[in-house]
């Protein structure tokens, strides 16, 4: 079984290795202090927020039931057409455990989090060239057909 749930401070070693491996997933490197600030907002959870996924096993040393195997990051921001949206902005399931619905859960979590707020819809993003991820997206959403395009700032 998978229980979603809020991050907890002694997640931050486990949740941190998790970012890191999604991180190089993307080929994206940052300083240690974006994973000291995310982190911070991530307790605060008034900004942005967070869930984790853990494998429903004994309780740890932490007292926490299971390893933390998946985790979410989210936000919700206004629309100009309608009821506030949640940008689900990243999503990483440890690799070994990939294929037993942890991603689905958390999706499903975000989904349920951002309906008990008002919101009107959840959104992401990947790569066109992640087949893996976009096998279950196809399956729980609808591809909108939008291109996305960046424009980094200067510092």
């Amino acid at each position: 079984m998978i229980a979603v749930g809020k991050l907890a401070p002694g997640d931050r070693d486990a949740w941190e290795a998790l970012f890191r491996d999604y991180c190089t997933f993307y080929e994206e490197e940052h300083p240690q202090s974006m994973y000291d600030r995310a982190w911070a907002e991530f307790q605060a959870d008034t900004r942005m927020h967070a869930l984790g996924a853990r494998l429903d096993e004994a309780p740890g040393a932490d007292g926490e039931h299971g390893t933390l195997v998946g985790i979410t990051h989210f936000l919700v921001h206004p629309s100009t057409t309608g009821p506030d949206v949640c940008y689900l902005e990243d999503l990483f399931t440890a690799p070994e455990q990939r294929g037993r619905g942890i991603a689905r859960a958390l999706i499903d979590a975000v989904a349920e989090w951002a309906a008990t707020r008002g919101c009107r819809r959840v959104y992401w993003h990947t790569q066109e060239s992640n087949a893996t991820a976009r096998l279950l997206y196809d399956k729980v959403a609808v591809n909108s057909g939008f291109i996305m395009y960046t424009r980094e700032l200067p510092a």
